[in-house]
């Protein structure tokens, strides 16, 4: 009961607030009494549009610095969703779960289950969008030796390196690198120094490789050395990361394996050696004759 009536209470004031918000639709001239926009068919909305005017209240709740990290964390995930729409996500969340766990509570846990619904609906887009982070993030990190592979092949043929990015944007396949080496491209296009963009592409991931690749070429610039030694020694440099970071999750796999070893292996093995003997010798017990 008291779970219907928070549902209840919820829609109430999810109507209410949805009621106060002003129209959006612009006003149109008019034309022979008839309003420009009277003369076109109305379209459905989309689902998308229906919960992008859903999550519109949450602009009174997410705002500040949490809209400022929701809305990054989006950006490095490649999540195609608004701060409003992360949160209203959240309170989807939220509800489940007081849903769900609410048959198995007891009245005395009542305050308790309510703060791990809350936590654990507030978490889990969190968890995530986390994992989605951590995605792109290694696919960076595996993709970019290759792309640094490639402009210096092109510097070294004789290119400029906006015009060796360009050949690189083009003709590599699809992945978050090229994407995001196109971004700098385009930023650098509509009148962004390329300094700045190659620091904007750094600030955005945060990564080491980032960094480095970044930093080289600034201090390249910086300097007014040689660009195609610059990307041939980073791309050495990123090589020999990588294989040592090869090296470091190899090195790692043992330690993963025990685990699963112990738990799953181990006792199968146990049961099928030493099961027959312990059967034969509860059937033919030498002790019992005597």
């Amino acid at each position: 009961m008291f779970i219907i009536i928070l549902m209840a209470a919820y829609l109430c004031i999810f109507a209410l607030v949805i009621g106060l918000m002003p129209s959006w639709e612009e006003s149109r001239p008019t034309l022979g009494g008839l309003s420009l926009q009277e003369t076109k068919p109305k379209q459905k909305l989309s689902f998308r549009e229906i919960i992008r005017k859903c999550a519109s209240f949450n602009k009174l709740i997410c705002r500040g610095a949490l809209r400022a990290r929701i809305s990054k964390d989006l950006t490095i995930g490649h999540v195609n969703m608004s701060p409003d729409e992360f949160f209203l996500l959240k309170e989807i969340s939220i509800i489940s779960s007081l849903v769900i766990f609410y048959p198995s509570v007891d009245q005395e846990m009542l305050p308790f289950w309510l703060m791990m619904s809350f936590a654990s609906g507030y978490m889990i887009p969190e968890f995530w969008l986390k994992g989605k982070i951590k995605k792109v993030k290694n696919a960076i990190i595996k993709d970019l030796p290759d792309a640094i592979d490639l402009l210096a092949l092109c510097v070294n043929a004789g290119l400029d390196f906006m015009l060796a990015l360009k050949w690189v944007v083009d003709k590599s396949p699809a992945s978050i690198v090229v994407e995001e080496f196109n971004t700098m491209l385009q930023e650098i296009n509509i009148g962004k120094t390329r300094r700045e963009a190659i620091k904007d592409l750094a600030k955005r991931y945060d990564l080491p490789d980032l960094s480095t690749f970044a930093r080289t070429l600034i201090q390249a610039d910086k300097m007014g050395t040689s660009v195609t030694d610059a990307l041939n020694i980073l791309s050495e440099d990123m090589r020999l990361s990588r294989f040592r970071r090869g090296e470091q999750i190899a090195l790692k796999a043992p330690m993963k394996m025990l685990i699963p070893l112990l738990l799953f292996i181990f006792p199968v093995v146990g049961i099928i050696v030493a099961g027959p003997i312990f059967i034969d010798f509860v059937e033919n017990n030498p002790f019992a004759n005597r």
